[in-house]
């Protein structure tokens, strides 16, 4: 009886995790979703389209009040196993209380990602990057710099299936964050309005931080134990991401950034995710926004072709 309990409980674990083990990222038993706010470690195919966001903005002396509206589409594409290239470019749809509304395209994004060190066991992983943000591709209209930013970067993740037993329904849980450090190209911009005036606006180095916290329902019904969840919650994540911006000279100083509670349904193929963003000070914001994705797994949709590394 005990040897056919243990075969049926794998079947079980296998049943419930297999339509998403071989999507995103994974580390030993442990899945980790593609996050929305905060760049995740893994090194995969995929593509997020859309992401869209939304979110008021306060009035300033820069300008009036108004909203902003950001369609984005990301892709990544893996050069060997543990090399991959991201794209991204995002639209921009800003409509002011007072005045003309503006459209237009943000700069593109280029990022190189390489994973270094994955341990199954303790369910962890690490990789490093940088990412390119490339000054004037954008439009100067929706607020896309002429300067580039340069942002090497640490990922990891880490999974907590090894918790002792009296501590097991912990082990859902998992972290995965980031630490990056921007590099302006050019140290000051320099601007003249209609009437002639002159402004130099500083542009610092800035410490780029984040880390999301997630409880995976799949992993509690599939490793911990069976509480019965039945479609959809049985695919469901719930998430918390941090993603923070702290200035570090230049004569600036102070963080920015949001808090994103949400909920993400991963399938075998395509990933659903909603999140609430919600500044962290004045700075950041004096509104709640939302964020929202569809996002698909190529390394599952198209296994033979367009989700297999280019070099094998």
């Amino acid at each position: 009886m005990a040897v056919t309990s243990k075969v049926r409980a794998a079947l079980v674990a296998l049943c419930l995790i297999a339509p998403v083990a071989y999507g995103h990222g994974f580390a030993g038993k442990r899945f980790f979703p593609a996050t929305l706010a905060t760049d995740d470690p893994f090194v995969a195919d995929e593509l997020s389209l859309p992401t869209i966001s939304w979110q008021r903005f306060p009035a300033g002396d820069e300008g009036p009040g108004g909203s902003e509206t950001d369609f984005s589409i990301d892709v990544a594409k893996r050069i060997t196993e543990n090399f991959g290239i991201e794209l991204g470019t995002t639209y921009k749809h800003i409509r002011p209380d007072q005045g003309d509304t503006q459209n237009g395209f943000d700069n593109l994004g280029l990022g190189l990602k390489y994973k270094f060190y994955q341990n199954d066991v303790h369910e962890a992983i690490v990789s490093a990057g940088v990412d390119w943000d490339i000054g004037g591709t954008g439009a100067k209209r929706v607020g896309a710099e002429s300067f580039s930013t340069i942002t090497p970067g640490i990922f990891f993740g880490k999974g907590f299936g090894d918790l002792p037993d009296n501590a097991k329904f912990l082990r859902p849980l998992a972290v995965t964050g980031l630490v990056g450090y921007g590099i302006p190209t050019r140290s000051s911009t320099r601007t003249i309005s209609d009437e002639g005036d002159i402004d130099v606006e500083r542009n610092p180095h800035t410490l780029e931080w984040g880390f999301a916290i997630e409880y995976s329902l799949p992993y509690l019904q599939s490793f911990v134990q069976d509480v019965g969840l039945k479609a959809p919650f049985n695919r469901m994540i719930p998430i918390v991401e941090f993603a923070m911006s702290t200035a570090l000279d230049r004569g600036q100083s102070g963080t920015t950034g949001t808090v994103n509670p949400g909920i993400i349904w991963a399938g075998q193929d395509i990933q659903l995710a909603v999140e609430a963003v919600i500044p962290v000070n004045r700075r950041s914001g004096n509104s709640v926004g939302v964020l929202a994705q569809l996002h698909f797994f190529l390394d599952d949709l198209f296994p033979q072709s367009l989700g297999r590394p280019l070099i094998q």
